[in-house]
């Protein structure tokens, strides 16, 4: 064991001498039974159940964007309901307006692209992992990623998290293999800088910086990679900014407040200064435990393994398993700092922390365990279970549009149609309008005035209280309301019970009358 002069010198001593002093596992070539397995099981459970109801609000939101763009023929400027949308980049909207161009205008073909880039991540996990950590810690990673109903069931909806977390795992493994050896391998490197460019397409500079952490403290720590240059850096930035700042330069031209409303609000804002979606420290931590399951079932016994003295432990942890779980930990960390939290963001770091549960099995007496046959045979059957029908009938139960018949008989036509007090997008994509109108509760006042100007308006109502509310509101004599029309029927699905409950659970909103999505329907008449 080498001595430690000093804080530094202890801290790579204790990574590489004490964590991670196994010798690497030689690449190996994959096998075609393994290869197999994740090309079948994976799409038995991704692609036979993409359509059902879009859930709100973001899935309507993201399916209803591209469509818009699509019908004005515009890749540049995001629209939703007529408007520019400047919360996101465009790549997701991108393929998903090449999906619908080839296969048609549809929840599932919408779903189709975050599906295949769950898809993607898999094999990226095993093609790539195997590189690392050798062929069978790589196959139990990604068959554990498969089952996973955190990053699987959770990626494939309309979300761009599943595709941020293709873009990052591709660029992360390309960097690893590229700073591996005595020299640079620049091909690795094109490849991660190609892969980071499209990741600052899809969400903003989040890419490199899930990227350049884990590379810079794992080079340190492990002394293991090759020095980089500075013309290498800049090549590198230059091939990201080759490929995402020709779109961030055209939408600043034709929207100049872009650059605020994205960098400043939705990046630093969002994260310095969070204005929704408030979260404490530790929300992160039951959510990757419980989307990791079935691996994270192990979670004690890997800890064990992880921090265990034994030669017969030790010797099995190599540098590389080091760098998985500084990856996804990174992750981890980085979106649990953030003062705007929500459960899809950590999706970058199920594949590493995915890897490091298979590289624990592989090396483990449990590859061979009854149980956790068992258990991964079971997992697969709920997971399939619940794609193919308990999913569609949750949707369906909460969707806006789950009685289609009677919303497009009064939004099918060129009645004004207003979504209040929050935004119901997917009617507007079912019902092919591009024109609806959002007011908030705090907007009651302008709502009101704008009614005053119509003769007939058709009000979409997406909180079970709030047509009462503004029934109370509504100057007599001026306006009155009629075909009032319930959309939301508990007894039909006899949820009164599990709504509770729900709305009682730590995803729930803590009261007994937890969101519905759009609860009613009614027509505003100016007398």
């Amino acid at each position: 064991m080498a001595t430690a002069r000093s804080v530094s010198d202890w801290l790579r001593v204790l990574w590489s001498d004490v964590l991670f002093p196994g010798r690497s596992e030689l690449s190996t070539r994959p096998r075609w039974p393994a290869v197999l397995c994740l090309l079948i099981l994976p799409s038995l459970l991704l692609y036979p159940s993409l359509g059902f109801h879009l859930f709100e609000p973001d899935e309507g939101r993201y399916a209803q964007i591209p469509r818009e763009m699509l019908d004005r023929d515009e890749w540049i400027v995001p629209y939703l309901q007529g408007e520019p949308y400047l919360d996101k980049p465009p790549m997701l909207y991108w393929l998903v307006m090449l999906s619908y161009r080839v296969l048609g205008v549809a929840d599932w073909s919408a779903r189709l692209p975050p599906a295949l880039a769950v898809h993607g991540c898999i094999l990226l996990t095993y093609f790539l992992g195997r590189r690392s950590l050798g062929e069978r810690s790589a196959f139990w990673g990604a068959l554990l990623l498969s089952l996973a109903p955190g990053f699987l069931s959770v990626g494939r909806l309309l979300v761009l998290d599943g595709l941020l977390a293709f873009c990052v795992a591709l660029a992360i493994f390309a960097a690893l293999e590229a700073l591996r050896g005595d020299r640079l391998q620049r091909s690795w490197w094109l490849l991660s800088a190609i892969a980071t460019g499209f990741g600052v397409l899809t969400k903003g500079p989040i890419s490199l910086i899930l990227l350049v952490p884990p590379l810079l403290a794992y080079g340190w720590l492990s002394q293991r990679l090759c020095r980089v240059g500075w013309w290498a850096v800049l090549g590198f930035l230059a091939v990201v900014l080759a490929i995402a700042l020709p779109w961030y330069v055209a939408i600043c031209c034709r929207v100049p407040e872009f650059a605020s409303e994205f960098f400043w609000k939705h990046n630093i804002q969002r994260f310095v200064q969070p204005f929704d979606h408030l979260e404490p420290l530790w929300y992160y931590l039951p959510i990757v435990l419980f989307g990791l399951l079935p691996g994270s079932l192990l979670v004690v016994h890997w800890v064990r393994f992880l921090l265990s003295s034994q030669a017969e432990y030790s010797s099995r942890r190599t540098s590389e398993l080091g760098f998985m779980l500084l990856a996804g930990g990174w992750c981890v960390l980085f979106f649990s700092a953030s003062g705007c939290k929500l459960p899809t963001y950590v999706l970058p770091a199920f594949p590493f922390l995915a890897l490091g549960l298979g590289h624990y099995l592989a090396v483990s007496d449990w590859q061979r365990s009854r149980w956790l046959h068992a258990t991964l045979a079971a997992s697969f059957l709920l997971l399939f279970a619940g794609h193919q029908f308990a999913l569609p009938w949750y949707a369906e139960f909460r969707s806006p549009f789950s009685r289609p018949d009677t919303v497009a008989q009064y939004c099918d036509d060129e009645v004004p149609v207003v979504c209040y007090p929050r935004p119901c997008d997917s009617v507007a994509f079912y019902v092919g309008r591009s024109d609806f109108l959002n007011f908030r509760s705090k907007e009651t006042p302008a709502l009101l005035e704008f009614l005053q100007k119509q003769p007939r308006t058709v009000v979409l109502f997406t909180h079970r209280h709030s047509m009462h509310g503004l029934r109370q509101v509504l100057p007599p004599g001026q306006l009155v309301m009629t075909d009032e029309t319930p959309l939301y029927d508990s007894a039909r699905a006899g949820l009164d019970g599990w709504k509770y409950l729900w709305s009682k659970s730590p995803l729930g909103d803590g009261s007994r009358d937890n969101k519905q999505g759009l609860c009613y329907m009614a027509v505003i008449r100016r007398q």
